[in-house]
């Protein structure tokens, strides 16, 4: 039988590092330092998907024999990628510009596995739907001085406030919103071998 690999997650994220650790595995985080521009012409779903494999594949680079897991999450407001606000007042801009609108969160997940010839990479991408209410200047003030999530694609925690100001979130896994697919994540991480649970 295969020894169990080291896990490590490609990511500082603390809401990445709260998911993973539902799993109830032994996981070490390690920053991946990794560029997070978009190419030119580059669609939010593809740029995902590339970061997350960057990610992981950067960190893999440096720890041999060990199971890496990247991840990137792109909000899609009509084929534009919303990055992370930064400030209150790109915060303000990108909730005003979502309100009434769907806003299409693209969140990748690759695993890469170090331990195979060639670093075998198992990869998915989950995208949920995300409807925003009509919001009034207002409430998207008192949103933000409330909770402002200026390091969240979007603008919003779902985990938290940001959860009054949607109509509805069409997702096959919840957990894909807050930055890492955990349904998708365990069977990635069974096709490499591990159990779970």
């Amino acid at each position: 039988m295969m020894e169990t690999p080291e896990l490590i997650l490609a990511s500082t994220s603390p809401y990445r590092r709260e998911l993973l650790a539902r799993f109830g595995l032994p996981f070490r985080s390690v920053a991946p330092e990794v560029d997070e521009a978009s190419l030119d012409g580059e669609a939010p779903r593809a740029l995902a998907v590339r970061l997350a494999r960057a990610k992981a594949e950067a960190v893999a680079a440096r720890h041999p024999g060990a199971l890496v897991i990247g991840s990137d999450q792109v909000a899609d407001l009509e084929g534009r990628a919303l990055g992370k606000p930064g400030s209150v007042e790109a915060a303000r801009i990108q909730l005003a510009a979502s309100a009434g609108h769907s806003v299409l969160f693209h969140t990748a997940v690759c695993v890469v596995d170090v331990r195979t010839p060639g670093a075998a990479a198992h990869e998915a991408v989950d995208t949920t739907r995300v409807a925003f209410r009509p919001l009034a200047t207002g409430e998207i003030a008192r949103y933000l001085a409330a909770e402002p999530a200026l390091d969240c694609a979007g603008s919003f925690k779902a985990e938290g406030l940001g959860i009054s100001l949607f109509e509805r979130i069409e997702s096959t896994d919840p957990t894909a919103l807050v930055g890492l697919p955990l349904i998708t994540l365990a069977r990635l991480l069974r096709e490499a071998g591990l159990r779970v649970p």
